[in-house]
């Protein structure tokens, strides 16, 4: 699709099915077979912004770079320190002058918006406080590995209504799923996007029982109770999460070919157990192998 290249990859409210279906049909072509693509990014170069460390987007965009025949430049928070020792609309204009797309991972979502908007090659939101598009395409593609067709699976989502629980939730409304969000309550997800994938066609629910939301669903969804930057409030959030935690009673009363998602870094046996983390109901390890296969389709189809 001639429409994507040249285009920012920021929030999955900026494209329509037919666009995420193609970019999820791509991914899997490319996981079926390595070599399907390895020359589409030939003598292109991806800069990558940190402010925030992780295992996963780094290698999974450094590895899907090379994969594509390109190069990834790794920038630290110490080496940019983004926004105080120089302003981020001059990062954006200066490194598009020497890069062909640039991935952020930042704290604040205005950051990656206005490093989009000051740059001439595409942005791609490797995640921000309010969203992770990567994550979330990577979690569509492992949904439809297991069912094949994404509209009508019931996904519950059990934990903070975070930047991946918006994500999901946008990329639910996209793709037709139903979604239940089971959280306590003052952890709800942002209202201005539950109100804006309601719109959508998103068939919500808001539940502050976790052993009502996950009765029938065909996916459960967690991730950790305290995120990075978050640890003032982890005694207080451990509090408040007791008894969300996603263990084999609460799997039981989830559809019989239910899986088990996590975003990852996990907190075993915080959110969720050793026995469902490791058991038959897991496809927490093949979500995180797909982050490298839905990056590559992004980067191949937005980089030109």
């Amino acid at each position: 699709m001639k429409e994507m290249k040249g285009k920012d990859f920021l929030s999955l409210r900026d494209y329509n099915s037919k666009q995420l279906k193609h970019y999820l049909e791509m991914a899997i072509d490319m996981k079926s077979d390595k070599a399907l693509y390895e020359n589409a990014l030939e003598g292109r170069n991806l800069a990558m912004i940190f402010q925030k460390p992780s295992l996963r987007t780094r290698m999974s965009f450094q590895v899907g770079m090379n994969q594509l025949g390109g190069n990834a430049q790794f920038i630290s928070p110490s080496e940019i320190q983004l926004g105080k020792r120089e302003a981020v609309k001059d990062v954006g204009a200066v490194l598009s002058r020497y890069v062909d797309g640039i991935m952020a991972r930042v704290f604040s979502h205005d950051d990656v918006v206005e490093l989009a908007n000051s740059s001439s090659v595409p942005v791609i939101n490797g995640l921000s406080d309010l969203l992770h598009p990567c994550q979330a395409m990577a979690d569509l593609m492992t949904v439809m590995e297991r069912f094949e067709e994404l509209r009508g699976i019931q996904l519950c989502y059990v934990g903070d209504g975070n930047n991946v629980c918006h994500s999901l939730m946008y990329g639910s409304a996209k793709m037709g799923l139903d979604m239940t969000v089971a959280c306590p309550s003052g952890y709800e997800p942002n209202m201005d996007i539950m109100e804006e994938t309601e719109m959508m066609g998103l068939d919500l629910v808001i539940e502050h029982d976790p052993l009502v939301a996950v009765r029938g669903a065909q996916v459960i969804y967690t991730d950790t109770w305290v995120s990075m930057g978050q640890e003032e409030e982890k005694a207080a959030r451990m509090n408040d999460f007791d008894g969300f935690q996603v263990n084999n009673s609460m799997l039981e009363l989830a559809s019989e070919d239910c899986i088990v998602m996590h975003c990852l870094p996990a907190h075993r046996n915080v959110e969720i157990s050793d026995e469902v983390m490791d058991g038959k109901s897991s496809a927490i390890f093949d979500q995180a192998e797909n982050r490298l296969h839905a990056q590559k389709a992004i980067l191949a189809m937005n980089i030109e």
